[in-house]
């Protein structure tokens, strides 16, 4: 969870003519698929794509991630860059200590566009309960990871005549393509 707190600020309101003070708030922000699930369900189109979102779905994102209770709509107008780079670096957070060794890691496939619904699919196909779906997305998406690594199945170790035949195969067959005799 993340902790802001947003300064007071004072607007004009040229329709009637006055001054406005909106009062400062401390906000509890998470990061998490209910709050990604909120904002999809307003503006129609998944979160996590690479498209640059705008200040409004960037301040309506923050507004889903809002925890704080009875939060006046103005505050989140009050949001600085500063403050907004706070918020993209707890967005951007690991939060685990799990790391993956990308070498060993196979590609994975960028054209599937990811939405709420298929990592609610994702948690239901390998049984992870729904109080997870409050934790931190990337510690989520971590959890996710981890089971179909787990999952997978095992490659079978080769043996050594296994591995001897294989590459004996392998040589055989750029010998021919290239046309050579060693």
């Amino acid at each position: 969870m993340l902790q802001i707190v947003v300064p007071s600020h004072e607007y004009y309101d040229e329709v009637n003519n006055e001054f406005i003070t909106v009062k400062g708030q401390v906000l509890q922000l998470e990061h998490s698929l209910v709050s990604i699930s909120k904002w999809e369900a307003k503006w129609n189109k998944p979160f996590l794509s690479k498209e640059k979102k705008t200040v409004d779905e960037f301040l309506d994102y923050v507004r889903c991630m809002t925890l704080t209770q009875n939060v006046n709509p103005m505050v989140y107008k009050n949001i600085n860059d500063k403050i907004a780079k706070q918020i993209m670096d707890y967005i951007e957070a690991p939060m685990s200590a799990t790391w993956f060794n990308e070498a060993k890691m196979p590609p994975r496939r960028s054209s599937e566009v990811v939405t709420s619904e298929l990592i609610y699919y994702w948690m239901v196909a390998l049984q992870i309960p729904f109080e997870c779906q409050k934790w931190h997305l990337n510690r989520l998406m971590t959890l996710i990871r981890i089971c179909n690594i787990k999952n997978a199945p095992k490659q079978k170790k080769m043996s050594r005549s296994e591995i001897l035949s294989r590459n004996a195969a392998l040589n055989a067959a750029r010998r021919k393509s290239m046309g050579s005799t060693g």
